[in-house]
């Protein structure tokens, strides 16, 4: 992949836009960078859905009505047809329990390219700030429509609305604005302009020299169905704002995000003077493969992926001449050694179980238990009691389906629900607590499920290739292990397996929180120790968690670090003599 040169004329977008924009938006750049920085709680993006006004709930419900059964409104160049609306031609299907019957334009992936290509020298050539405040103006249009891409998420993705408004919306937009930030900062390591001044016997060299930041060119976005706007935004914002163009290809069960994502960035960037087709959007057709068309292109210099480890080690090997970063599959752990509040140890771990049925990437799997027992603060609790005792905080927690379905979300893979089943029959294990059929109230078709949990020990061989596997969705296993050090053993093997994104250990001994920190240092998966109340080992807090690791396991990336967002550029230095007369 050759990164474009430099244009000789640079092109400014609207002086005037610009210039508005920055004065609009630079409070909130230097807000971020000192967030990135001091990893402190930060976020412009109300997280309250009561905060953008009393009726923008069922103003950001009817959008999201009005986007359904109809063509969706975007321009694409290279158009050749459509996606969509049947699910068997590529259309989308709400896990409640209806299908949301949009079409999208498909496009021919060489005029995308071709449009992409074209727009760049404009976007490229202005400086870091100006593409820094268009993306922030970007995310707040995008954040006054926080109710719709709320209803979207839980409609592609099967969120609840509590975490579709999270997950979906603001804390996505955080993800963007941190990306951005860390981008500025990136691209303002060296001076644009410098005199060198070096003395030489009697007279001094004077040389003028110039550092231009030069973008990889087009990047490529391929999104996922799990949560498309959280995962997508770090790299769509951290390509954009290091001036490269952005093609982004959606999870084809879960387009309407990232479609509503692209027509903003079009908008946003046609009012500011820059071509729209710097950001363009590729639906794919049932069996199209585009996704991988689209990744071996030579056009491609930056890809961003997020979704099975198949496919992203199938990336890996075929498109070598683009900059991967990747974030796979994961199987997740929690050791319970001891405890010094064991109800809320409880009632935190149901909660995290419970979460969204176990459908993110950082939902706890495999709970790891010394067969002895372990000591709490209300005495010894034998193994088989800690897992009764789990399993009815489990069961008190979901026995009313109305608030159950609230907290469970619905499933968007109906596999998921085939292998809850599968883990209530016995199949796999000793059924500690089975998963049942709950039933949503406003959404009565809508898949929904409660966990199932599944009794192990590790020392069998069966039970041993189970926990080292994945097993996303409402299956939990809680499993039997001869002492802490083999807990911590186990998980070690699961991340080095199948990689891992958040470990939790629950103890009081220092010596076994010692070893669980060097462990997840070395393997690069993020701790959380004794975690009880209203914060779970599956959050990742934005500005301040590193969600990732560059270590290896389930991604090549940090969300979201230097090494994040330096790739997608380079430094180009120019030298002339002080006195030289061409400029």
């Amino acid at each position: 992949m050759h990164a474009p040169s430099p244009s000789s004329t640079p092109y400014d977008g609207d002086r005037t836009v610009l210039q508005d924009l920055t004065r609009r938006h630079r409070d909130t750049l230097v807000r971020a960078l000192r967030a990135i920085r001091s990893r402190e709680h930060w976020t412009p993006y109300a997280e309250d859905p009561d905060a953008y006004g009393e009726d923008a709930a069922a103003l950001g419900e009817q959008a999201f009505r009005d986007l359904l059964d109809a063509p969706f409104p975007l321009e694409t160049p290279g158009r050749d047809g459509t996606v969509g609306p049947a699910p068997a031609e590529g259309g989308e299907r709400s896990p409640y329990g209806f299908e949301l019957g949009i079409t999208y334009p498909h496009a021919d992936p060489a005029a995308l390219f071709r449009a992409a290509r074209a727009a760049l020298p404009g976007w490229r050539d202005v400086c870091p700030r100006d593409r820094a405040v268009v993306c922030a103006e970007f995310l707040a249009r995008i954040n006054a429509r926080s109710h719709e891409f709320a209803q979207v998420a839980m409609h592609t993705s099967g969120h609840n609305f509590l975490m579709a408004f999270h997950a979906g919306a603001v804390h996505a937009q955080d993800r963007g604005l941190e990306a951005v930030a860390v981008a500025l900062r990136e691209q303002a390591r060296l001076p644009a302009r410098r005199r060198w001044d070096k003395p030489y016997g009697d007279r001094t060299l004077s040389v003028d020299k110039t550092f231009t930041v030069v973008p990889r060119g087009v990047s490529l976005l391929i999104g996922n169905r799990v949560v498309p706007t959280w995962s997508g935004y770090p790299g769509l914002f951290a390509s954009l704002a290091t001036g490269n163009a952005v093609v982004v290809k959606p999870h084809p069960e879960a387009v309407l995000p990232l479609a509503l994502t692209v027509a903003i960035a079009r908008e946003v960037l046609g009012a500011c003077g820059f071509d729209p087709n710097l950001v363009c959007l590729a639906p794919e057709r049932p069996g199209e493969l585009l996704a991988r068309e689209l990744a071996i292109s030579p056009e491609v210099g930056v890809i961003d992926y997020s979704g099975g480890t198949e496919f992203g080690a199938w990336l890996a090997r075929n498109a070598p001449g683009a900059r991967l970063f990747a974030a796979t599959s994961a199987v997740n752990s929690l050791l319970v050694e001891s405890t010094a509040h064991y109800r809320g140890l409880l009632d935190n771990t149901a909660f995290s179980l419970a979460l969204y049925s176990g459908q993110l990437c950082t939902s706890t799997q495999n709970l790891l238990i010394p067969r002895d027992g372990i000591s709490t603060d209300e005495g010894h609790k034998s193994f088989p009691q800690v897992v009764a005792d789990l399993t009815a905080t489990l069961e008190k927690l979901l026995v009313d389906d109305a608030r159950a379905a609230e907290l469970l979300g619905a499933l968007y893979n109906r596999e998921m629900a085939v292998r809850a089943a599968e883990a209530s029959s016995g199949a796999l294990g000793k059924v500690a607590l089975a998963s049942r059929a709950v039933r949503h109230p406003g959404f009565p078709s809508a898949l929904i499920r409660t966990p199932a949990v599944v009794e192990l020990d590790a020392r069998s061989e069966a039970d041993h290739a189970l926990l080292t596997s994945e097993w996303p969705g409402p299956i939990a296993f809680v499993a039997a292990v001869d002492s802490a050090a083999a807990g911590i053993a186990l998980i070690r093997e699961a991340v080095r397996r199948r990689g891992g994104l958040s470990v939790g250990g629950h103890t009081r001994s220092p010596e076994v929180a010692r070893e669980l920190e060097i462990m997840c240092a070395q393997e690069g998966v993020l701790l959380s120790l004794n975690l009880t109340g209203d914060f779970y080992v599956s959050q990742s807090s934005v500005y301040s968690d590193l969600h990732g690791s560059a270590a290896g396991g389930p991604g090549s990336h940090t969300f979201c670090d230097a090494a994040f967002v330096a790739p997608r550029f380079h430094m180009a230095e120019v030298r002339r003599w002080a006195t030289d007369p061409v400029r």
